[in-house]
């Protein structure tokens, strides 16, 4: 059976996510990143399309590995300054009823309880639409902001997650049992105190104990994202995402990351279908073949390679201010980096210098960048699905909000037409609406489900 293409937007709170330089460029909103105005158009125009979610990136650290400093980050606007995502999410769910919210949220830099409760919170104002993208962080940057000595080393970060996980899931899933909240006018009675519970949690990592400060939300565990696709990177997806994020130029290395992560998945027990693969791509679109290219031509000579640098070293922890550009990429593994972003570009089927990383980073990060006709552009979507694997994308832009609008008008209809894309929404929380009537909580195979207590097993599954 040919897969449907699901599509979230991708973006931050910023004025630069992955196309640096593009703020400048006339049509662009980016500027007013710090208006709720701009995300609210932004969602209304994201619903409109079907998106499944917007999926906001986020991060603590400012990018200040290139030339030892942050001073190029600064100057370029290279992802800072950069809001909190989480508190764009009630003005935008107030004027969408549809659309999902994936806010990426680390777990290295506040304790279990804290952010238990907002997202929760988050989930009961939505009605239901919010995801977490479970990050470890990997800046040594953030660490020091935080007042830690240094970075945690990669696997260790995972080791850590699941922990976490550990306990959110207990609050989540164990701390109120259904039927707890009675909201009885009559008797005054809110809550009956025997259906919940204090959880205690003593582990290597986290100590805690209390009673979950908010009743059960219309999911309980907010729909789960994940975006690690190193070797403990894949366990952790395996074990614990419904959905994946991931970013990678070469077909080959996506379909081996799905399928690698889909085997995985099934040992631990899940149904290795169950969990969806959304790939990075930005998509420059146009009436005309000739029209997208005269985009594209337009969109580069407002690039910034300075800033691209900049991004590019803070990902992967490699200073490349003492490089020439027409270098080789030098090959670097260290505990403040994306680990599989490194990998990406230290493939031996590929020597990237490191000019040809900056121009390609330049639009668009590490993924692949379309440029054609709503039919070129439909018939690369459905290649990238069909010989993947994968369950859509990640879709970010050039230009915001234009790049939305644009696939939006022109390829959301031929993809319609080819029957590889929804024509309106399903009903029910965003679990539901991605995987189904009666998935309103997580399947009895995930981690979390054994937490769980007084809960109606009938609808897990």
């Amino acid at each position: 059976m040919t897969k449907p293409i699901r599509v979230n937007g991708f973006a931050i709170h910023s004025p630069v996510h992955l196309s640096p330089g593009l703020w400048t460029h006339p049509r662009d909103r980016s500027l007013e990143f710090n208006t709720l105005g701009y995300w609210t158009d932004v969602a209304r125009l994201l619903e409109r399309g079907l998106f499944e979610t917007l999926f906001i990136a986020d991060g603590i650290g400012i990018h200040d590995v290139y030339g030892g400093t942050a001073a190029a980050a600064l100057r370029r606007a290279a992802q800072v300054p950069k809001y909190d995502p989480m508190l764009l999410v009630s003005a935008m769910a107030a004027v969408t009823e549809h659309l999902g919210f994936g806010i990426t949220a680390s777990v290295s830099y506040e304790p279990p309880f804290t952010l238990a409760r907002r997202f929760s919170t988050l989930d009961h104002l939505t009605e239901g639409r919010i995801a977490w993208n479970v990050v470890t962080g990997y800046s040594a940057a953030a660490s020091r902001a935080v007042g830690r000595p240094g970075i945690t080393a990669h696997d260790t970060r995972y080791d850590i997650a699941d922990e976490f996980l550990d306990v959110v899931y207990r609050l989540w899933e164990e701390s109120w049992e259904d039927g707890a909240v009675l909201r009885d006018r009559e008797r005054g009675l809110f809550a009956d105190p025997e259906k919940i519970h204090r959880i205690e949690h003593a582990g290597e990592h986290f100590r805690m104990e209390g009673i979950h400060l908010v009743d059960p939300s219309p999911q309980r565990t907010p729909f789960l994202f994940q975006a690690g696709a190193s070797n403990r990177g894949r366990d952790f997806a395996a074990a614990h995402a419904e959905a994946v994020f991931l970013s990678d130029p070469s077909k080959s290395a996506i379909k081996a990351t799905v399928a690698d992560t889909r085997r995985r998945a099934a040992a631990c027990g899940r149904d290795p279908a169950g969990i969806l693969f959304f790939a990075l791509m930005t998509v420059i679109v146009g009436r005309t073949e000739a029209e997208a290219h005269d985009k594209h031509r337009d969109y580069l000579a407002h690039v910034d390679p300075e800033g691209a640098l900049a991004l590019f070293s803070g990902w992967t922890g490699i200073d490349l201010a003492p490089y020439d550009l027409d270098d080789p990429f030098p090959v670097i593994r260290k505990e403040n980096a994306i680990a599989s972003l490194v990998e990406s570009f230290a493939r031996p089927e590929k020597a990237w210098t490191i000019r040809e990383i900056v121009t390609h980073n330049a639009i668009g990060g590490r993924g692949p960048v379309l440029v054609g006709s709503a039919a070129q552009v439909a018939d690369a979507l459905e290649a990238w699905m069909d010989e993947t694997d994968i369950d859509g994308f990640n879709l970010s832009y050039a230009v915001t909000p234009e790049g939305y609008g644009d696939f939006i008008d022109l390829v959301v209809p031929e993809l319609q037409s080819r029957g590889r894309y929804k024509t309106a929404y399903a009903p029910g929380p965003l679990r539901e609406k991605v995987f189904g009537a009666g998935r309103r909580l997580l399947p009895a195979s995930h981690p979390a489900a054994r937490f769980r207590r007084g809960v109606e097993r009938g609808i897990e599954a």
